[in-house]
């Protein structure tokens, strides 16, 4: 129940609407790698992600994947499917292990809905989902390879301790070896430093960002 209660979208619910929030939920614990649904199946379930990673992608046609987002506990996933009422356009892969909020969609529409504070904190989900794909779009079509990576330096240097290089390489959609050379060119120019854990400390912030 307390775990229902932190997440945003129910926080201001009464212990009479949370125990029947309970009702129509399951927690359901995941592996490193496991599937929470795959492109093109039909939207069943609201999943708010509680604990660990998860990592949305499209397939191109050569079978690559082509990274779109990493989410972390607190938000909805890919309730958007559920409002256009269209199959899911990417697939949600783990990357640690984790703990889904699954929700009968169905029964949630019936019987929260009218609740005007669950609603805006739909509307401002969404919002959210709108800047990533904002932010998708300015990756892929306007940024080049050394200014993804500065980009990701800047905003989420503190992950090169936690992932590994091939995961950031598969986040930036670049690869491993392209991540290796420039990490080694922002050194030799003095920009970064990096320790044997990985730690990335910004030495030249300016330069970083005139990439961007």
């Amino acid at each position: 129940m307390e775990r229902i209660k932190n997440i945003a979208c129910f926080s201001k619910l009464n212990d009479e609407q949370l125990e029947k929030l309970k009702k129509i939920s399951v927690v359901k614990k995941y592996n490193a790698k496991e599937i929470l649904f795959y492109e093109g199946d039909t939207p069943i379930y609201l999943y708010v992600l509680l604990q660990g990673t998860l990592k949305v992608y499209k397939t191109n046609h050569k079978g690559q994947q082509i990274f779109l987002h990493q989410f972390y506990p607190g938000g909805l996933v890919a309730e958007l499917a559920h409002f256009e009422n269209i199959p899911y356009p990417a697939t949600a892969e783990f990357t640690s292990n984790s703990e889904v909020l699954r929700i009968d969609y169905a029964a949630l529409e019936k019987d929260f809905f009218k609740n005007p504070e669950i609603s805006m904190e739909i509307i401002k989900s969404l919002i959210a989902k709108h800047r990533i794909l904002i932010d998708i779009i300015q990756k892929e079509v306007v940024l080049t390879a050394d200014a993804k990576i500065a980009k990701f330096i800047l905003e989420n240097g503190e992950l090169f301790a936690t992932l590994k290089n091939t995961q950031i390489a598969s986040i930036l959609n670049i690869t491993p070896e392209t991540l290796s050379r420039t990490l080694s060119r922002f050194k030799v120019s003095g920009w970064i430093e990096m320790n044997d854990k990985h730690d990335i400390h910004i030495l030249d912030k300016m330069a970083l960002e005139e990439m961007l």
